[in-house]
């Protein structure tokens, strides 16, 4: 296992350098943003085999036709504020999960959401344009490759899930990191970003901002005392509402007359 481990650190290092992420901030990174993009491919791919062996892909042609149509907005708008994402291989699996709160999105589009998260929290589509923003923010900020990096440097695990044959995601090296990546926290500045980004993303897709505070306190009240699964990877700073709300406001002059014709986005199954 100590083997193992070294040499998932050896392949780090050789991966590792210094970029500037899509909001300016300086990242070191031991996985680089086109390294966590390969990874996460296979990582995926191998996370959607194992839900239809288990039959936990989600058919339900409602709600796909209405993930396709607000993801595909944002999409729209995320290419056209960030050109580099053009190419990537924008899909959503829809997991049958109805008492599951989550939704998240790997290093180039790889996306995911959990039926509970849709019908628990009873949301609009302003609200899921919000969700899917926001965790579509992660992936174009290079937060993928930021968690990924965690996993690597500190271990966390990544030889044992890796020789445990019952675990659906026995990887290895980088990818095993990029499935691991999406369970992992995002740092305070990583869900400052992804906030900031995903709200004016949303209000360029024609969606409204202020959808983000109502989703907020769905969330809180959704918890019960207990943080939703959602937010249990999403840190929750006491002001975080308060900021949503500023945000918002600053937001709506982004929001276009006519919103933009969905991009292209695969639906799984």
């Amino acid at each position: 296992m100590k083997a193992r481990i070294c040499i998932l650190l050896a392949v780090a290092a050789a991966l590792s350098g210094c970029v500037t992420s899509p909001t300016g901030r300086s990242q070191f990174l031991l996985v680089s943003p086109d390294a966590a993009i390969a990874e996460s491919r296979v990582a995926y791919l191998a996370t959607v085999r194992q839900l239809e062996r288990e039959d936990k892909l989600l058919r339900d042609p409602l709600l796909a036709e209405r993930v396709q149509a607000v993801t595909g907005r944002l999409v729209a708008a995320t290419v056209n504020r960030y050109p580099h994402t053009a190419g990537w291989n924008w899909s959503v699996a829809l997991i049958d999960g109805p008492e599951t709160v989550n939704a998240w999105c790997m290093a180039g589009g790889r996306m995911a959401v959990y039926s509970g998260l849709v019908h628990q929290l009873d949301l609009t589509d302003d609200e899921l344009a919000q969700i899917m923003g926001h965790e579509i923010s992660h992936a174009v900020a290079n937060h993928t490759a930021e968690r990924m990096s965690m996993a690597i440097a500190s271990g966390l695990g990544l030889a044992a899930v890796a020789a445990s044959a019952d675990d659906p995601r026995a990887l290895q090296g980088a990818a095993l990191a990029a499935a691991l990546a999406i369970n992992l926290p995002n740092s305070r500045v990583g869900e400052s970003e992804a906030d900031r980004m995903g709200i004016e993303l949303a209000a360029r897709a024609g969606y409204e901002p202020h959808a983000a505070v109502t989703l907020w306190r769905k969330m809180a009240a959704q918890g019960g005392g207990r943080l939703p699964e959602f937010l249990s990877t999403h840190p929750n700073p006491g002001n975080r509402g308060q900021a949503l709300a500023a945000l918002g406001v600053r937001m709506n002059a982004l929001k276009p007359a006519v919103p933009p014709a969905p991009h292209p986005v695969e639906i799984l199954p």
